[in-house]
C-alpha cells in the first residue's frame, strides 16, 4: 500500500514562491507517473502538473506554464512542485497523486489515482 504525504503549503503574497514536496512510502513509485492536482474553493479538482517515471515527459496545465516546475527524486521517493509568480487564483488545496496502476506511462496519464491528504496554498496580500 502506498502513502503520500504533502508538505510545503502555506500563505504567500502575490508574486511569491512556494515549493511543495510529496514523500511516498509503502513501496517504490520509481516506475510510475506522479503529479499534482489542485482544488480551488467551490471548484472541481484538476490536474496541475505530471511527470513520468524518468522525468523525461512532463505535463502542465496552461495556466501554470512558465511559473510552475515539477520534478522528482526517485532515490528519495519524492516529487516536488516549485511554484513561482503565484497569483490569487492559484489558491487551492494541492494534492499529490500517483498512478499506481500503469508503469512507464506518460506524464498526463492518471487512469488510476492514489491521493495524498492535500496541503493548503493561499495566495493573498
Amino acid at each position: 500500500q502506498v502513502h503520500l504525504v504533502e508538505s510545503g503549503g502555506g500563505l504567500v503574497q502575490p508574486g511569491g514562491s512556494l515549493k511543495l514536496s510529496c514523500a511516498s512510502s509503502g513501496r517504490t513509485l520509481s516506475t510510475y507517473t506522479m503529479g499534482w492536482y489542485r482544488q480551488p474553493p467551490g471548484k472541481e479538482r484538476g490536474l496541475v502538473a505530471g511527470i513520468n517515471w524518468s522525468g523525461s515527459n512532463i505535463y502542465y496545465t496552461d495556466s501554470v506554464k512558465g511559473r510552475f516546475t515539477i520534478s522528482r527524486d526517485n532515490a528519495k521517493n519524492t516529487v516536488y512542485l516549485q511554484m513561482n509568480s503565484l497569483k490569487p487564483e492559484d489558491t487551492a488545496i494541492y494534492y499529490c497523486v500517483a498512478n499506481t496502476l500503469t508503469p512507464y506511462t506518460v506524464a498526463s496519464n492518471f487512469n488510476s489515482k492514489t491521493w495524498g491528504l492535500g496541503t493548503q496554498v493561499t495566495v493573498s496580500s
